[in-house]
C-alpha cells in the first residue's frame, strides 16, 4: 500500500502534468480528480479562489498574496474564455492600464460580455471582476496582456472623464503611444463623439503635440460637429510634454513617475548635499561599514549570514576550493559576491568624488555590479550562467506586494528612460531615492534588484557628500511598505523620510553570532 509520500507524490505528478512545465497556474477543478485535488490543496500546493476553480502556490506562506497577484490574469483569461466562450472584453477603464504597461493587478476589473449578469464576483485578496451585461461586444478585441482589451484608439476614446483624472498617466502614456492622431479620429468620427474630441485635443495640446489637437479639431469641424477643447482634461498638473515622436508607453510611465516625485522627495528628505574634502576619510568610513552593509542587505533579501561568515569572505579565509562547504553554501556564495560588488562600487564612489558624474558611472557599471554579486554562484554551479547575460527575460512577480514590475519585453525601454532621468536630474537626493526606488519599481534583473538598488542609491548619496546609508532588517518591514505606497499609490513621501532617517543614524550593528554559528562557520573551512 502506497505511503502518505508516495500519494502525494503521484497528485503532484498529475499537477505537474497539467502545469505544462510551469506554464500554467490556473486550474478547472474538474481537471483533477477529487481524491488528487484534495490531498493537494490540503498539502498547500493548490488553493481555492473561487468554487470550480484552483490555483497553485509554491512554497509561499499562509496568507501570502504573491501567488494571487501573480495569477491574477492568467485567472481572469481562463475564467471569462470558460464561462463567457470567448466572447468578453475588459471595459475601456480596465483595458487602458494595461495598454498603458502598468500591470499592477487593480481592485475590481470590469468585463462586458453578453452573457454576463451585473454582478460582481469576489476574488481573493480583496479583488474582484464586475461581469457586466453587454447587448453586444463593443469592440472587437486585441490581446494585451494575455487578455481581451479595447484597441488603443478606442479606449482612449471611451474612458469616462473622471477616469483620466484617477489614472491620469496611464492616459498620458497611452496618448504618447499613438504615431498620429488618424487613429482616434476614425473612432471619433464614426461615432460623432464631439465633446470626447475635445477632451482629446485639449489634453494633447496641453502636453506640447500641438499637431495631434490641431487634427482633431480640424477634422471634427470639417465633419461638422462643434469641437470645443478642454483645457484641463486632466484636471491636474502635468509635469511633462509628450516627446515629438510615438514613444513605448513605459518610457512615458518612467519620466512621469519622475517628473511627478521629484518635488515629493524634496520635500521629505530634509538633509541638504555637501562637499567631501577629506576623499580618504570618506572611503575610509564606506569600509568600516562593510560589515554591517553585507549583513543587513543580504538579510533583507533571505539570505543567512553572520559576522563571521562576512569576516571570512574579507579576509580571503573563504576558500571555495579547498572547502567543498565553502564552495557549495548559497549563503556564502551570497557573501561573496557582496563582496566582490562593494568593491567594484567602492572604486565607483572614489571615482565620484574626483568629480566624475555618478549617472555616468551607473549606466555604464550597474550590470557589473550585478554580475559581481552572482559571479561565485555560477562558479558554484548553483545558478546557470546565462543568467549573467544581464537583463531578464522572463516575468517576476514581488512577494506579497500588489506592484507588477515591468513586462520583461519592456525592460530596456524602461531602463533607457530611467537612467536618462538619472542623468538629467542634478539634486543628488532626487537622484538617490528615485534612483533606487524607480530601479526596483523596474526590477530589470533576474535577481538582486534591492543589492543593486541600494549600491546605486549609495553612488548617489556620495555625489552629494551624504554618507553611505544602510537599511536595517530589523526595519524591513517598514522598507518594503514605502516601497509598496511608492509603487501602488504612487506616493513616494514615506519612502523619501524613510531613507533620509536611515542616512542620519549611525549604522546599525551587524547581529551577533547565534551559539553554535561559530564552529558551524568553523566546520566550513
Amino acid at each position: 500500500m502506497p505511503s502518505l509520500h508516495e500519494k502525494l507524490a503521484q497528485s503532484l505528478t498529475e499537477l505537474k502534468t497539467l502545469s505544462n512545465g510551469g506554464k500554467r497556474r490556473i486550474f478547472r477543478s474538474d481537471e483533477l480528480s477529487r481524491t488528487h485535488r484534495e490531498r493537494l490543496v490540503e498539502a498547500g500546493f493548490l488553493k481555492e479562489i473561487i468554487k470550480g476553480w484552483l490555483m497553485t502556490r509554491p512554497e509561499e506562506r499562509s496568507g501570502d498574496s504573491t501567488s494571487w497577484y501573480s495569477s491574477f490574469w492568467e485567472f481572469c483569461r481562463a475564467y471569462c474564455n470558460e464561462r463567457f466562450k470567448g466572447d468578453w472584453v475588459l471595459s475601456a477603464e480596465s483595458s487602458i492600464p494595461l495598454l498603458a504597461e502598468n500591470l499592477n493587478v487593480p481592485k475590481q476589473v470590469v468585463i462586458a460580455a453578453p452573457t454576463a449578469n451585473n454582478q460582481t464576483q469576489p476574488l481573493l485578496h480583496g479583488t474582484s471582476l464586475y461581469l457586466y451585461k453587454a447587448t453586444k461586444l463593443p469592440v472587437t478585441p486585441v490581446e494585451t496582456a494575455g487578455v481581451q482589451t479595447f484597441p488603443a484608439p478606442q479606449a482612449i476614446c471611451a474612458a469616462a472623464p473622471a477616469f483620466w483624472q484617477t489614472q491620469k498617466n496611464d492616459v498620458i502614456a497611452l496618448l504618447g503611444s499613438q504615431r498620429n492622431a488618424s487613429a482616434i479620429l476614425k473612432v471619433l468620427l464614426e461615432g460623432g463623439h464631439a465633446a470626447v474630441a475635445g477632451r482629446i485635443a485639449g489634453a494633447y495640446r496641453l502636453l506640447g503635440n500641438t499637431r495631434a489637437a490641431d487634427d482633431i479639431v480640424t477634422a471634427m469641424t470639417a465633419g461638422g460637429h462643434d469641437v470645443r477643447e478642454d483645457a484641463d482634461p486632466f484636471k491636474a498638473p502635468v509635469p511633462m510634454q509628450l516627446p515629438s515622436r510615438a514613444t513605448p508607453p513605459i518610457m512615458t510611465r518612467i519620466r512621469l513617475m519622475w517628473a511627478e516625485m521629484r518635488e515629493k522627495v524634496l520635500a521629505n528628505f530634509k538633509l541638504e548635499p555637501r562637499r567631501i574634502n577629506d576623499h580618504d576619510g570618506y572611503l575610509a568610513a564606506i569600509d568600516e561599514r562593510y560589515t554591517s552593509d553585507a549583513y543587513h542587505s543580504l538579510s533583507i533579501e533571505g539570505y543567512s549570514v553572520t559576522e563571521e561568515l562576512i569576516e571570512k569572505v574579507k579576509t580571503g579565509k573563504w576558500d571555495p576550493n579547498g572547502s567543498d562547504g565553502d564552495r557549495k553554501q548559497r549563503d556564502a556564495m551570497a557573501a561573496k559576491g557582496y563582496w566582490d560588488a562593494f568593491q567594484l562600487v567602492r572604486g565607483a564612489v572614489a571615482r565620484v568624488l574626483n568629480g566624475e558624474d555618478a549617472a555616468e558611472i551607473a549606466d555604464r557599471e550597474h550590470l557589473d555590479w550585478y554580475r559581481a554579486l552572482f559571479q561565485p554562484s555560477v562558479q558554484a554551479g548553483i545558478i546557470k550562467p546565462e543568467n549573467l547575460a544581464g537583463y531578464r527575460t522572463q516575468f517576476v512577480f514581488i512577494r506579497n506586494s500588489g506592484h507588477t514590475p515591468v513586462a520583461w519585453e519592456s525592460v530596456p525601454d524602461a531602463m533607457e528612460a530611467f537612467l536618462d532621468c538619472l542623468k538629467e536630474e542634478k539634486d543628488p537626493r532626487v537622484r538617490a531615492v528615485l534612483g533606487h526606488f524607480i530601479f526596483t519599481f523596474i526590477h530589470p534583473l533576474p535577481d538582486g534588484n534591492g543589492r543593486t538598488g541600494r549600491f546605486l542609491m549609495n553612488v548617489m548619496m556620495a555625489s552629494g557628500g551624504l554618507p553611505w546609508t544602510i537599511i536595517p532588517v530589523g526595519r524591513r518591514d517598514e522598507y518594503m511598505r514605502a516601497l509598496e505606497s511608492a509603487s501602488v499609490q504612487g506616493d513616494v513621501g514615506p519612502f523619501a523620510a524613510f531613507l533620509a532617517d536611515c542616512c542620519r543614524r549611525e549604522p546599525p550593528p551587524p547581529r551577533q553570532s547565534l551559539p553554535g554559528e561559530v564552529q558551524a562557520l568553523a566546520d566550513l573551512g
